[in-house]
């Protein structure tokens, strides 16, 4: 597409409960991402550079949660859409249990792309567990990846440690391991990402790996300053009479935060520092917008927990009459919670243990709140820009408790505060300047890549004359899959022969010469397609055609010569003969008992600024390739550029190299002599372990899917 048509891009954000009306608060899932993201979108959509924004999420469909969730397509502007795609279960399931079904969704992205008939732009990626898909969708596609963290697992992961939380506990509970994992790679791959601070690039980024490599954009989030402001006077409001239900005196300045129910949000220092303290207790109220509740026994255990240790504190401390908890509010009640404490001279608490950014501080700032915060994250540079109210210590009881003192009690301060609030946040934040400051970002990286006119004729174009039409393809690894029981070999291929709108092809770590050698001792006839050397070639039919735009597409950052610098010296790593060696693959034989982990190799490279993708097959083979090369992505590259879906695709192998073809939406089959390597995906989504072993397995798979069968 040409400039003149405009910008697409296409945002992904996972997790929680999205909708143009979002229930924020409604569950830990469903806070500040979900409402940055929304109004990044509809900021963007008033931006005539701007030609559409999609907004890929998960559809639920779930009697437990609003209906709207399961509608495929959502409008929130004249450009802009939520589109809701299926994966996993159809019930909403909290993020930590989304990572085994994200392959599914990358499937699922990669057909919805292939049905606009354009490619983005921009992929813009919310969170780890949008930036794993977004990584697998960047490679694929040859797009640039945007990303916005919102909130980082090593930093999460070190405040519950130094909160007296058990590693293995918060590991298994968080998936740190796997989102860390995630986060790494995803700094790996993209080419920009968006933070709120520069506090957040430095102390948060600044603990990952590689991450001196990686180009950063600090834009803060804005505030819809026409929503919050400040409020005009102090009379009876509809927010007054529903205090008096909690307060016995409900004038007195209120100690006001609003956030989840989190525990990281801190909730129980709060009430401990305010429990603690005569002064305070006589001198405000408190109250805890928490988010949204039915009934508490409904609520998630981590949630229930948290607002059970509020309401034990509350009576442990005897704070009855003096702590408001509203089990529900409407959003349009938010703002004027601000403008009350304001009118009443209160002040806003973030006691966060850790804040990526903060957003409710400038909300707070808008309606002439002074604040007191976190000195974790974001707040310190809101608070630099704004000076309008006090950092703290989140783990120190006595230093929340004297800073909310400091502000209720001191009215010159508390004025000078509110007036610097207001002055700040109208000079720095605003959702107009967040949108034109992205956009000019985005056009700087834009120049640096490939034309979106020519990757997108690369992409769906110009291969699809190359072979036969096919509604579906059976792909399969060579060495102890297709070959090893003469017998099935020559059933599977009398099978093929009977199904001739099958295409036909293998996926084998061999190199091409050595593929043809063993097809043809076998007796196989040259299969429509070969994906040879661990998925870095594609060779196509008769005549053997490379397909010129994968090889241009693996090049993306691949620098042999620099991996066979950085392993040189690795122990348990002994090169392989020059013979398996090709542009795109390096080959080891690796010694497992000496050998570092693969996640340390992974750090290895990135720190020599290589991105690379690492492969360990039959306990005694690594392959290291291009991050954008393996069997899984040449499959899926095929799938986009011929507009297959992935589910016409049977997907058979025995080894680890074979992982990334099976699963996702693709129909796997793991035959039954199959390595231990493969032993985890048991009970994954569409793999199907058969019984029966080589050749023969691979019919026993066709026999479970109805493969080629009509419908």
């Amino acid at each position: 597409m040409t400039d003149q048509e405009g910008l697409y891009i296409l945002m992904l954000s996972i997790h929680g409960r999205i909708r143009g009306e979002p229930e924020l608060g409604v569950d830990g899932d469903t806070g500040g991402q979900v409402g940055y993201v929304l109004d990044l979108i509809r900021a963007l959509d008033t931006d005539p550079a701007v030609a559409q924004v999609d907004l890929l999420t998960r559809r639920i469909m779930d009697v437990h949660v609003d209906a709207a969730y399961a509608r495929e397509e959502e409008p929130l502007g004249k450009r802009s859409r939520i589109v809701r795609l299926p994966f996993g279960p159809r019930r909403y399931l909290r993020k930590e249990l989304l990572w085994a079904h994200l392959d599914c969704l990358v499937d699922r992205c990669l057909q919805f792309i292939r049905a606009q008939g354009r490619i983005p732009d921009i992929i813009h990626s919310h969170y780890a567990d949008a930036g794993y898909v977004g990584v697998r969708l960047a490679r694929l596609l040859g797009v640039p990846l945007v990303h916005t963290g919102h909130s980082l697992g090593r930093s999460k992961r070190e405040r519950l440690l130094a909160a007296g939380h058990k590693e293995t506990t918060i590991d298994r509970e968080f998936h740190f391991p796997q989102r860390i994992a995630a986060e790494e790679e995803v700094l790996n791959e993209a080419a920009l990402v968006i933070a709120s601070t520069q506090q957040e690039v430095e102390e948060q980024y600044g603990r990952y790996a590689g991450h001196q490599r990686v180009r950063y954009a600090v834009i803060p989030p804005g505030v819809h300053l026409s929503r919050f402001a400040p409020g005009r006077r102090r009379g009876a409001t509809a927010l007054l009479a529903q205090l008096r239900r909690f307060l016995q005196h409900p004038t007195r300045p209120p100690i006001l935060a609003i956030a989840r129910p989190d525990e990281k949000k801190n909730f129980g220092r709060l009430l401990q520092a305010y429990g603690e303290s005569p002064a305070l207790q006589a001198r405000a109220n408190l109250i805890l917008i928490m988010g949204q509740r039915e009934d508490l026994k409904d609520l998630e255990h981590p949630a229930r927990q948290v607002i059970d240790g509020v309401l034990q504190d509350i009576d442990r401390y005897d704070l009855y009459g003096k702590v408001a908890i509203p089990k529900q509010h409407e959003a349009e009640e938010i703002p004027e919670y601000y403008r009350f404490a304001a009118a009443h001279k209160g002040v806003f608490i973030n006691p966060a243990l850790t804040e990526p950014f903060g957003l409710t501080l400038l909300e707070a700032a808008a309606s002439g709140l002074p604040v007191v915060a976190t000195a974790n994250g974001g707040p310190q540079e809101i608070l630099r820009h704004c000076h309008n109210g006090l950092l703290v210590d989140p783990l120190d009881i006595a230093a929340i408790g004297h800073a909310l003192s400091q502000v209720l009690e001191d009215g010159t301060a508390w004025r000078r505060w509110a007036r610097n609030g207001l002055n700040g946040v109208r000079r720095v934040y605003s959702w107009e300047a967040h949108a034109g400051r992205y956009l000019l970002e985005l056009k700087k990286l834009l120049r640096r890549q490939r034309k979106s006119q020519r990757r997108q004729r690369v992409a769906l174009h110009e291969t699809n004359n190359i072979l036969p039409l096919a509604g579906q393809v059976i792909m399969t690894d060579i060495d102890n899959t297709l070959v090893g029981d003469t017998a099935g070999t020559q059933a599977l291929l009398a099978w093929l022969d009977a199904h001739p709108q099958v295409a036909f092809g293998v996926a084998t770590g061999r190199n091409l010469k050595q593929t043809l050698s063993i097809l043809k001792e076998y007796d196989i006839p040259r299969p429509d397609i070969l994906i040879t050397d661990v998925g870095t070639r594609i060779v196509y039919g008769a005549k053997l055609r490379d397909d010129l735009g994968w090889a241009g597409h693996l090049r993306h950052r691949w620098w042999r010569d620099g991996v066979l610098d950085v392993l040189r010296d690795c122990p348990g790593l002994r090169l392989q003969e020059a013979s398996t060696q090709s542009e795109f693959k390096v080959s080891y034989y690796a010694d497992p008992r000496r050998l570092p982990s693969l996640p340390d190799l992974r750090r290895r490279l990135r720190g020599n600024h290589i991105a690379a993708n690492l492969v360990f097959s039959h306990e005694r083979f690594l392959d290291v390739l291009p991050a954008r090369a393996s069997k899984g992505h040449a499959i899926r590259f095929l799938a986009f550029r011929w507009g297959l879906p992935l589910g016409a695709f049977l997907a058979a192998g025995d080894s680890g190299n074979d992982i990334e073809m099976l699963g996702g939406e693709m129909l796997g089959v793991v035959v039954g002599n199959h390595s231990t390597e493969l032993a985890h995906l048991q009970g994954s989504h569409h793999v199907y372990f058969a019984q029966a072993e080589y050749a023969f397995g691979i019919l026993e798979g066709i026999e479970h899917y109805g493969f080629a069968k009509e419908k």
